[in-house]
Formats: structure tokens, C-alpha cells, sequence
């Protein structure tokens, strides 16, 4: 069987950290998501493809060379990637430019042949750093010396501060040489912002700027091919020290040029510092006592020139910590490429939820605040990364993504998280694009919730889209779609005239409101939305203490995220109380009548799974069987059996039947021990009434209910290396019972495997038979466990849906 394979969507969240992102000069951006380094496209909106090798979480990426330094990056064929995590190692990833021509997004192919996937890649891991820190890396600077050569420091929670001399092949592929230059070690606070620079009029010097805990900048100074010293100090912030970033060398009136450094701190202060090329080294020495001197600032030499920093500028504005500034990135550059010029321009980003442009004053000088831009949504927390560009940006969970559900039709997805969000992402149809070639993006946000979202099902059937969510909460939540959501999906899909079932008549819910402390959503009317938009324009900017109300609107493009945050809120219909702790799964039976949820247990009595109505939500039926926490549960695709799969290693099978029009007969069909370890995932084949079971154990089992009282082991799939964590069946062929199963694992790869019927050759009995399809290369699989798996069929094409850790994936099948 030939299967060929193509990712098409990656939505993940940036790790709430500082110096996670950075901007290349290749103009894409990385950012640590989780375990993974996640390359992002500003032109496209879409994140490209995830790095995986980290074992940590990603803290921070630095590329090389950087967009600072992208007028000297315009014929380079190949770019390259440093990242640190909280483990503290550091790898280094080349990034071919001549491998991407043509290859569009980085598909990726998968032949039967090899049983694997193999990659059309742009991307090669090149080495991991062979020292790496003791404590978690907390900042990489770098600087591109040549073509070939670079340098980049790392700090961490260790004390040390590594320097680092990499030499780069001057063709992709070819091996790249690391050498250590020095190792400084800053004592027990530690330094957790770092910049480089290149010293001006002094070739082969560089200077190396760090902040941290002691509220000090330390300079040290050193050669390319010798040990780095200690400089000098810089005082004047009182907290810690959170952001530097030298500015290119800056040319005035024909002098030697000069470099300026800015800095940020948690004291809401922002700095300027000048480091200008001194007279000579003998009024160095003679002015180094003097008060003149000590006001300007300290002096410190660098092989046979003295270099003096001095106090440039105060920059006062912030409310809150100031996490990161940046000097804008060059407009231009000279005839040769080597000089540049630097605008005089700062950003700055802060935990009040503002960013800032501070520029100098034309007439005067002083640097002012220029631009404002915020105030961020009242769910967040405030901006720690400025990269320096307004544009859409990449979207997902910055937690576990614990559930994922299609829409009835497929037109959309839902996705739940511990980052306490639902979140619906869809592909969106512009005129300009192909069915191939529609972009994915998040459309809408459900939910925002006050505790961690366990699981979430969509209700099939008929009527308006509405979904059942279960979180660290003993109440099941019920959500119904508003009139602002359908008439956006419709411009999203551009199938105005399929969404004709789903609106209500007379439907008069525009959207959904939520107040500060509550955790329920609710409705806002028609007749209603106009009254609180002049209430908005009225009340000035929000505090913690009053919340704006949400104004939904028809989305014509794709959102952002302020509007995601706060005025796609769907509102809450019911809640689903009866579980004696907090929720931890939920599914739905395939015509939309039943909803089967489930709890947390330690004891048999408390491990019951509910049956609930769709429509009048009431409770029809309270199942037992297990003794610990239910892990999923899933109907038959009939409708005449539940599956259930537990902590306890066994699985359960209930009979469900319809009696009346409120009533619901079940009945344990049989309960079986089927794992040596925790079962995490069941399927059932949609043509019958086999179903699969996966284990922690590591296997997986396919089974077959006969006659519908009794169960037989059809098979056991050869070992697999990780824990298996999700399971997904999909029909390919019903006449001969042919599928495909999704395996996912907790080392977070996934793998196809086929099932079918088939006659032996000596007789007409028919005998079970499996094999592996595929086995998706790491590269395109996630880098923690694999929580769900959901097929979607439409037409011709199957898609697989598979969630992680703080990242989502789709592949086309």
C-alpha cells in the first residue's frame, strides 16, 4: 500500500519566557514551543515546521545571522539557528535556503517502500554543543564575524557564562567546527541577558555586555582568539537586569564611529549607554581619577584602545517590568555592505501590557516615547519578546493540548488545552486561494475558562454547532454557537448557503460576555450589542477591576489575537452536574442525542460514566463498571455500544439502547482485563464492531465483539518503543473491512498501520492481517506525548488530526 504524506497546519503556542524569539535574517522567526523550536513565516502567517531534539523546554533561540544584521546576509544561501533549553544544552541547526526553492512549505513525502517517511528538508541538526550548562540556558547572543565564522555566548542558571567560536562550511551540508573560547564564571547571580558586538576601529576586539540578579552590567572585552576579561561595571537600575542590545556602529560627521547600548530592567526603567573610542591612552590615564571623568563614565582598554561608556539617556514610561528591548533592525546599507546605517529607534515591551517606540527628539534630542501600542486583552498577562513588526502571528496553546474534536461536517476544529482555552481553527478561503492551498488559522476562542480544559466533544447531528467541555471542575459545561461565529465560519469556508440548517430561527444571540471572577459565559443579544458598544467608547481603558464588554462582530479575515481573546467567546447553555471530582473525559454518539462523560476516581463508586440527553440535558443513565479513572470512552459507530478503556487495565462495553423518547436502557456487556498497564486510548473500525486498545504497555490490541455478549483478542501488534497514548480508526474500504489505524506514543511519533480481512489460501476462512503503512519521520511528529488522534474524511481525502504538548498538528492522508 503507497501512502504519501503532507503536513498541513502546525498551531503552537510561544513559551511564556524571555529571548524566545528572535528574527533572522532569512526573515523568519523561531520561538521555543514546548520541547520544540518552531520556525514561523511572517509573510504567510504559518509556522513552517518544528525542530525536534530538545528533551527540555526551549528558553531561548538566537539565528545567525540575525535580521540586525540582514544587509550583510543578502547572497548567503544558508542561515543557522542556535537553541537552549531549561536542560541546558544548546544545538545548532542549519537552515538551506537552496533546499527550500521549490519545496513551497517544506512538504513532506512518505513511500511505502521504506516504510518510513522520508523529507524534502531544509532543515539539518549540526551539532550539539558538547559542554553544556549545569542549570537551564537563559540567553544566547551571537555575531556573524565573516562569512564563515561565528560568535555566540550563552548564559545560565549555573553562573557561567560560555563563549563560543563556531566555523561554518561554506556549502550546506558540510561540518561545522566548535571551539570554546572562554568560560565566565559571574558568581552565584546569575546573568540572564547577554549582547555582542564587535568593538568599532579595533579589529578582531569584541565586547560582551551582561545583565542579571546584581542589577549591574558587567563589559568584558577579548579577541576572536583569546580569553575574555572583565571590563567595567554600569550602574543605575535597581532591579534585575532583563534585556541589552548593542546598536550597529553609529557614524557622525566623519568621526570614529561609536556604539550605543540599551538596557531594561524590573525597576520600569529603560537605559542608553555610549561607548565611544577615547582621545588617547595617556589622557585616559590622567583623566581616570578625576571627577570629569568619573561623571562621564568608566574607561576600559582594549588591546592599544581605551573605550569610555557613559550614561546616554533615561527612558521613563513603563508601568510594569521591562522584559526586552531592541534597536530597530537597519534600513540600508553603504556601496561595500560593511558600514550601515542605524536608525535611532527603540522598542520596548513590558508587563503592562504595552509596547514602546522611543525615538530622539528632532529639535532637542532628548529621546521621547513616541508610539504606544496596546493595551493587550484583559486575559493577558503582558508582553516578555519585542521582535519589532505588527503583523498576524503564530497561533495555538501555550499548555498541554489535552482534546481535539471535527466539526460535524469537518469545516473547522476544535482543540482544548491546560492553558485553560478551546480554541477553533479552520482553513480560510480567499479568493486568491486554491483548495490545496488554503491557509490555516484560529477563527474563534470558545472558552476561556478558569481551570485547566481536560476534554471536549462537538455535538453530530442537526441544528446549531454546540460542544460539551470537561475541566479541573466536577461540572460539565455546555456551549452553544452564536450568530457572530456561524456567519464567520461562513466567510471562512465561502459555504454561506451549507449554514442555512445551523441557524436557528429567529436566533438572537450575538456573542458571549464573561466577568472577571466568574467562569460562566454569558449571552450577549442582538438588540443588545449595540447598547454596549457606546458603553466601551465611553468607559476609557480597562483595569483588573473593570472588564470591557465583549463586542462579537462578523469576521471578514482571519482575527488576531485581541479579538480572539475577547470577542469570540461563545456562550454557555447548560451546566452537567453529577461527577464526584474533576472531569477527565467526554464523548458524544455519532447522531448528537447522547453524551457520554467520566471523572477522575480512585474508587469504584465514584468511576461511574454518565449518560446525558442532548437538548434537555438531563441525566439518562449511570454506568459501573471500573474501579479507576476512565480514560476515553467512544461510541460504536452504530450507536449500539459504548467502549470504555480505564486506569485499571480493563475495558468495559455497555449496550445502549433508545426506549422511549427520554429514556435510555444500558447494560454491561462485558468487562475484560486487556493490558498489563494503564490503557490510555480505544477506537472502533467504523465498519463493525472490532475496536483497538493501546497501553501503556506499549502494544497495542485489536479486538472483536461477537454477537454483541462476547469478546475475542484478534490480534497484538509487534511492541511498539513508547508508551502508546492515542488511537484513531479509519474506514478505507467496507466491503473488505479494510482501515487504517493512527498510533500515537508518548515519545510523541506517530504511525499508520493497515487492518484488513483476507481469505488464506487453502480455505475461504477469513483471517485478520495488519501491517505497517508508515512511519512518520520525527520531524514532522510532536516531541512529547501524543494526547488524541481524530480522522476527518471529506471526499477523496482523509486527514488525521493528532495533539501534543503545546502543539497541534494535521496531516493529509
Amino acid at each position: 500500500m503507497e501512502v504519501g504524506v503532507e503536513r498541513v497546519f502546525i498551531g503552537a503556542g510561544c513559551n511564556r519566557i524571555v529571548n524566545n524569539v528572535s528574527w533572522g535574517a532569512c526573515d523568519l522567526l523561531s520561538f521555543g514551543a514546548q520541547n520544540a523550536v518552531a520556525i514561523f513565516c511572517p509573510k504567510t502567517a504559518q509556522i513552517l515546521t518544528t525542530l525536534p531534539a530538545h528533551k527540555a523546554f526551549v528558553n531561548c533561540t538566537h539565528w545567525l545571522p540575525s535580521s540586525k544584521f540582514a544587509f550583510k546576509a543578502s547572497n548567503l544561501e544558508t542561515h543557522y539557528l542556535l537553541s537552549g533549553d531549561a536542560d541546558g544544552t544548546i544545538f545548532l541547526w542549519e537552515f538551506s535556503l537552496a533546499d527550500k526553492k521549490g519545496e513551497g512549505n517544506a512538504q513532506i513525502h512518505g513511500y511505502d517502500s521504506t516504510r518510513s517517511v522520508k523529507t524534502l528538508f531544509p532543515w539539518r541538526n549540526v551539532l550539539q554543543v558538547p559542554e553544556k550548562h549545569k542549570k537551564g540556558v537563559t540567553c544566547i547572543s551571537a555575531i556573524m564575524v565573516s562569512q564563515t565564522d561565528a560568535i555566540f555566548a550563552s548564559s545560565s542558571s549555573d553562573g557561567i557564562v560560555s563563549v563560543w567560536e563556531v566555523t561554518l562550511p561554506s556549502s550546506p551540508g558540510g561540518e561545522c567546527k566548535l571551539s570554546c573560547l572562554d568560560a565566565l564564571l559571574v558568581g552565584k547571580k546569575p546573568m540572564v541577558a547577554l549582547s555582542l558586538t564587535e568593538l568599532p576601529g579595533n579589529s578582531g576586539h569584541l565586547a560582551l555586555a551582561m545583565g542579571g540578579l546584581d542589577n549591574k552590567i558587567h563589559i568584558y572585552s577579548g579577541e576572536r582568539t583569546g580569553k575574555f576579561v572583565h571590563a567595567c561595571e554600569l550602574k543605575g537600575h535597581t532591579d534585575w537586569i532583563r534585556s541589552l542590545d548593542f546598536s550597529l556602529p553609529l557614524y557622525e560627521n566623519g568621526e570614529t564611529p561609536s556604539l550605543l547600548l540599551v538596557s531594561s530592567s524590573q525597576d520600569k526603567g529603560i537605559r542608553i549607554w555610549k561607548m565611544a573610542l577615547h582621545e588617547s591612552l595617556a589622557n585616559n590615564r590622567k583623566e581616570e581619577t578625576s571627577l570629569a571623568s568619573y561623571i562621564k563614565g568608566p574607561i576600559f582598554l582594549a588591546g592599544s584602545f581605551s573605550y569610555q561608556i557613559s550614561l546616554e539617556s533615561l527612558l521613563i514610561g513603563h508601568e510594569d517590568w521591562v522584559y526586552s528591548v531592541e534597536w530597530q533592525p537597519p534600513e540600508n546599507s553603504s556601496v561595500d555592505g560593511i558600514e550601515c546605517y542605524q536608525p535611532q529607534s527603540i522598542l520596548s515591551a513590558s508587563m503592562d501590557k504595552t509596547m514602546m517606540i522611543w525615538q530622539p527628539e528632532k529639535t532637542t534630542g532628548i529621546w521621547m516615547n513616541m508610539v504606544t501600542v496596546g493595551e493587550l486583552s484583559h486575559c493577558a498577562l503582558g508582553f516578555m519578546v519585542v521582535i519589532g513588526a505588527q503583523m498576524k502571528v503564530p497561533s495555538g496553546h501555550f499548555a498541554a493540548v489535552s482534546d481535539i474534536s471535527w466539526a460535524r461536517d469537518g469545516e473547522y476544529l476544535l482543540t482544548v488545552s491546560h492553558d485553560q482555552t478551546s480554541r477553533v481553527f479552520s482553513a480560510w478561503c480567499d479568493e486568491s486561494s486554491s483548495e490545496d492551498g488554503k491557509a490555516w488559522h484560529e477563527i474563534a476562542r470558545p472558552q476561556v475558562h478558569g481551570h485547566d480544559i481536560n476534554c471536549v466533544t462537538l455535538i453530530r447531528g442537526k441544528g446549531n454547532h454546540r460542544f460539551v467541555s470537561g475541566a479541573e471542575e466536577k461540572v460539565a459545561r455546555v456551549f452553544e454557537a452564536p450568530l457572530s461565529f456561524l456567519k464567520t465560519l461562513s466567510h471562512a469556508t465561502s459555504q454561506k448557503s451549507s449554514f442555512a440548517d445551523d441557524l436557528p430561527v429567529d436566533m438572537q444571540i450575538l456573542g458571549a460576555n464573561m466577568s472577571a471572577l466568574g467562569l460562566s459565559q454569558k449571552p450577549i443579544y442582538v438588540q443588545a450589542s449595540s447598547d454596549s458598544k457606546e458603553r466601551n467608547n465611553s468607559e476609557g481603558i480597562d483595569t483588573l477591576e473593570t472588564i470591557p464588554e465583549a463586542v462579537p462582530v462578523v469576521f471578514t479575515e482571519p482575527p488576531i489575537e485581541e479579538q480572539l481573546a475577547w470577542h469570540t467567546l461563545w456562550p454557555e447553555s447548560h451546566k452537567l452536574y453529577g461527577h464526584g471530582n474533576e472531569l477527565f473525559s467526554v464523548c458524544g454518539d455519532h447522531e448528537g442525542k447522547l453524551v457520554a462523560t467520566s471523572c477522575k476516581a480512585q474508587l469504584a463508586s465514584v468511576a461511574e460514566i454518565w449518560l446525558w440527553q442532548v437538548g434537555s440535558w438531563k441525566a439518562v443513565g449511570r454506568l459501573h463498571s471500573h474501579t479507576l479513572t476512565v480514560t476515553q470512552l467512544e461510541f460504536s459507530h452504530d450507536n449500539s455500544f459504548l467502549l470504555s478503556v480505564s486506569r485499571d487495565r480493563h475495558f468495559s462495553i455497555f449496550a445502549i439502547k433508545q426506549t422511549g423518547a427520554d429514556e435510555i436502557s444500558h447494560q454491561l456487556v462485558i468487562k475484560q482485563e486487556a493490558h498489563k498497564r494503564i490503557i490510555w486510548a480505544c477506537s472502533w473500525n467504523p465498519f463493525g464492531h472490532e475496536f483497538a486498545t493501546g497501553s501503556r504497555d506499549k502494544t497495542v490490541k485489536i479486538w472483536e465483539l461477537e454477537n454483541g455478549s462476547s469478546v475475542k483478542l484478534l490480534m497484538t501488534l509487534p511492541t511498539f518503543k513508547s508508551s502508546v497514548t492515542a488511537l484513531s480508526w479509519l474506514g478505507v474500504d467496507r466491503q473488505r473491512n479494510h482501515g487504517i489505524i493512527a498510533v500515537g506514543m508518548e515519545s510523541g511519533l506517530i504511525e499508520l498501520w493497515s487492518f484488513s480481512n483476507t481469505k488464506s489460501e487453502n480455505s475461504s476462512i477469513v483471517v485478520p492481517n495488519a501491517a505497517l503503512v508508515v512511519r512518520f519521520d520525527p520531524f514532522i511528529c510532536h516531541v512529547s506525548a501524543v494526547h488524541r488522534l481524530r480522522w476527518k474524511t471529506r471526499r477523496r481525502t482523509k486527514m488525521v488530526r493528532a495533539c501534543s504538548l503545546r502543539r497541534v498538528e494535521m496531516i493529509i492522508v
